[in-house]
């Protein structure tokens, strides 16, 4: 497989199946402290998810670095519960600065890690062109689940207050942020390489 369009539908579609549950999940968590206002905030943060995993990505498929993939897959719920703890322990307050892209980037250098060992069999002769066409799917499947999460959060807002007037956005942080963890976490157990 070497035709770009074809990677760029791989990248979309390797994001946004169900199948991509761990990556879907840390979105989720990405996303919780974020309202649909903060959406630059939020394109800064799917854009640094895309850079770390593209950086990791490159370094595996070209050979320059291998890691065990039990590992890897281990390691990639626990940056889940990781983020969702961040979330818990800093409530509803949005990111700042750079602290949501440093860690989108920084956890997601072990997600990239789960995508190359995926890719590295599909790539025939040069990599630059497949490789940026897949990270491409990737970052315009991203956007397409940000905007859905941040629909869904909204929607959860709405139904929180409903239900306990008075409620903000602190109760879906929570929420989603410890829903997320406890997924991961069972992903984790399932993982576990030894």
């Amino acid at each position: 497989m070497s035709e770009p369009r074809a990677f760029l539908e791989l990248g979309f579609r390797h994001i946004t199946t169900l199948s991509a549950l761990d990556h879907l999940l840390f979105l989720l968590v990405l996303v919780a402290p974020y309202r649909p206002r903060d959406w630059r905030r939020l394109v800064a943060v799917a854009s640094a998810f895309t850079l770390g995993h593209s950086v990791t990505l490159a370094l595996v498929v070209t050979d320059a670095l291998r890691l065990p993939t039990a590992l890897v897959e281990f390691l990639i719920p626990l940056t889940i519960i990781g983020a969702a703890l961040d979330n818990l322990r800093q409530g509803a307050e949005t990111r700042r600065g750079w602290l949501g892209p440093l860690l989108a980037a920084g956890f997601d250098l072990i997600h990239g890690a789960g995508f190359a060992s995926f890719l590295r069999e599909m790539f025939t002769g040069s990599v630059a062109l497949p490789l940026f066409a897949f990270n491409l799917g990737i970052e315009l499947g991203q956007l397409a689940v940000v905007t859905a999460l941040l629909l869904l959060l909204s929607g959860l807002d709405r139904g929180l207050r409903l239900a306990r007037p008075g409620t903000g956005p602190r109760s879906r942080v929570l929420l989603a942020s410890a829903g997320a963890a406890l997924w991961a976490l069972a992903i984790a157990v399932q993982r576990t390489p030894w």
